[in-house]
């Protein structure tokens, strides 16, 4: 067994029950095993194998995310100023020759820049899987990488010809997604405590798979443990007009009616949402994924995040697909998580007497270690997560530090935690993932990105020759 000792660590976040934050902290870990986080002075002496001073650093929990397209990383910046149903219709197309190759490279290159930008635990949902490709590729990217993940497998099933949006040669069989599902559970899913890898099932969005695939993937997940269900939910005032027109309900509606709601299933974006349905998800479980960039970059809206958190519905934080961010920095997602809730509509104030309602916010509306909670903690129990998301004895050795002494960060000394939100985005100076050292001062250790870089461009441009 191998001991490690972080010491002299400038400021340190562990994102605890308490929210402890040390001056000068330790943390020693036993493999990929936190053992014991502290000040210098309790823990500097300690006995261990290696030993690595990180004065002059911040140290917090690795961040996760939970929705995520890391295909779309080979279509980025198309589609640069139109909504949604028209940004699908042009990229379906050209996703309809993606193969396994394309699969494999575009996630190794989205989990670089995830982990350069803090995240050490991710979800990648793929959802469309023509030719030969399988998520197969992209656990293999992320064993290579040594990332933490949770592989969701997507799916389309209702194409044009039945009444879906998808055309029909990105599509699948259900009978063939189900089928692949068990096979990946079976291979894939590890429910075991530290594990680095498990499966979630997730169809597309409800103009895109039928109500039975919904409840035939809901049914086998419960038959599997750990095994969690993802989707996109309330995305789009064209999805509410589908699930009125098609299903004769809102689309929260819908996902009750397919047995979609509960502590094992989150959706993405949730942004048109009445009070009464975010009580609903408070009532039973539900999580959301909340992705602010994508939201902005597509002219959706604007999440109640504020109103959701004060309800108790869990709410995670994912940098969404490379083609509607167009990039992989959570640290970038949670700062506009911030400062998107503070020019939100504010009920609150309407609700005053004299209240002027409408826009305008409120400063408080949402606190920068509020944002980072989200993307700590928030996400990580959105994914059934005990052993990530904060620092403390038992969990996962999974932690990121960042140079303080670096322009952007010069004259934080007061909140060096709240400058990574307030002053960001920054690439991380060490990424330590289940105990393993992914970066070190500020390089990766074990993967040749240049090469991946090259193998992506040489990619992209076979896919764009068709």
């Amino acid at each position: 067994m191998t001991t490690r000792l972080f010491r002299n660590i400038s400021h340190l976040a562990t994102f605890d029950d308490a929210g402890t934050e040390i001056t000068d902290g330790a943390i020693l870990i036993r493999d990929n095993v936190i053992e014991a986080v502290g000040a210098t002075a309790e823990l500097g002496d300690s006995q261990a194998d290696e030993v690595l001073d990180l004065s002059g650093h911040i140290v917090m929990p690795g961040m996760v995310n939970i929705h995520h397209h890391m295909y779309q990383n080979l279509t980025r910046v198309m589609v640069q100023d139109d909504e949604l149903l028209v940004w699908l219709k042009t990229l379906y197309p050209i996703w309809s020759h993606l193969d396994d190759e394309a699969m494999g490279v575009s996630a190794r290159v989205a989990m670089a820049e995830l982990i350069a930008s803090g995240c050490t635990t991710t979800s990648d949902h793929l959802y469309i899987l023509p030719n030969n490709c399988t998520l197969d590729s992209t656990i293999d990217a992320a064993r290579e990488i040594g990332m933490r993940f949770h592989a969701a497998r997507g799916a389309m099933s209702r194409g044009e010809s039945q009444g879906g949006l998808p055309p029909d040669r990105c599509v699948e069989k259900e009978d063939d997604i189900l089928k692949d599902a068990e096979r990946l559970i079976g291979e894939y899913h590890d429910n075991s405590r530290h594990s680095m890898s498990r499966i979630i099932l997730a169809p597309c969005s409800p103009f895109s798979v039928t109500p039975d695939l919904m409840k035939d993937a809901a049914a086998l997940a419960r038959r599997h443990p750990g095994v969690r269900l993802h989707s996109h939910l309330a995305e789009d005032l064209f999805e509410e007009d589908y699930c009125h027109d098609v299903y004769g309900m809102r689309s929260v509606g819908f996902a009750e009616s397919v047995n979609w709601l509960g502590p094992d299933v989150w959706f993405a974006h949730s942004i048109f949402m009445t009070g009464e349905e975010i009580d609903l998800f408070a009532e039973t479980g539900t999580g959301v994924a909340h992705c602010p960039s994508a939201n902005m970059r597509c002219g959706q809206g604007i999440a109640k995040i504020r109103e959701m958190l004060d309800k108790g519905v869990n709410v995670g934080l994912g940098v969404d697909g490379s083609a509607s961010n167009d990039t992989s920095n959570m640290f970038m997602e949670a700062r506009l998580a911030m400062m998107l809730q503070r020019v939100a509509p504010n009920k609150y104030l309407s609700e005053k007497p004299g209240g002027r309602g409408g826009f305008g916010g409120t400063p408080s509306a949402l606190s920068a270690r509020e944002a980072l909670t989200m993307a700590t903690r928030g996400s990580a129990a959105i994914l059934g997560r005990d052993d990530i998301g904060y620092l403390a004895p038992g969990m996962s050795a999974d932690f990121i530090a960042v140079k303080l002494r670096q322009l952007g960060l010069s004259g934080t000394k007061r909140d060096p935690l709240a400058a990574l939100v307030m002053c960001g985005p920054f690439k991380v100076d060490y990424s330590f993932i289940n105990g393993r050292e992914i970066i070190t001062q500020g390089e990766f250790r074990d993967v040749d990105i240049p090469a991946w870089l090259e193998k992506h461009e040489d990619v992209m441009d076979r896919i764009y020759s068709h």
